[in-house]
């Protein structure tokens, strides 16, 4: 599985990287990183349900989370960080199905042509990631796919911190 992730980290670094939404070398944010672990746990059980019939929007919703996170931790991130269930808190203001449109709204602040750009580059690099992990051939219900399934979600939540990082003007340049 480590391979796996190895592969859909690189694919969409390349996808990304030609869409000018990252830059060369990857942002580090070990606050947005260290919030992964607890809000994939309180994601996983919604987005699994979700899987079998909307695939995309269970997959491209973790992307967006990465990218609220991160711009919580831009903005308030005091305030943020204390929040017991961070996934939950977003969830929770329009419900799961609208949580896109709500990150995209009121947390990001976008409208126009910026929301439809990020809905399409977002449901781009979700159908990328899904079309990866149907290509592992994984039995459904068994660890393996639950695995595949963690790895994608944990590469969208990354990239997803990672396009709003360089949003808002965060870029990672080498040092002399």
């Amino acid at each position: 599985m480590e391979n796996f992730e190895e592969q859909l980290r690189n694919d969409l670094h390349q996808f990304l990287l030609s869409m000018k939404e990252v830059d060369e070398r990857m942002p580090e944010c070990p606050d947005v990183e260290d919030k992964w672990e607890e809000i994939a746990k309180a994601y996983i059980p919604d987005g699994i349900r979700e899987f079998q019939d909307f695939p995309s929007a269970s997959l491209g919703w973790m992307m967006y989370i990465g990218m609220a996170v991160a711009k919580m931790w831009d903005t308030e991130w005091e305030i943020y960080s204390k929040i017991e269930d961070l996934y939950a808190y977003m969830r929770d203001k329009r419900g799961y199905d609208a949580m896109d449109e709500y990150i995209r709204e009121e947390v990001l602040l976008l409208q126009g042509m910026d929301y439809t750009v990020l809905e399409k580059v977002t449901g781009e690099c979700a159908s990328r990631v899904y079309n990866a992990l149907m290509h592992q051939r994984l039995e459904p219900g068994t660890k393996e796919a639950f695995n595949g399934y963690v790895a994608c979600l944990h590469q969208l939540y990354l990239f997803g911190a990672a396009m709003q990082l360089n949003r808002m003007g965060y870029h990672m340049t080498k040092m002399n």
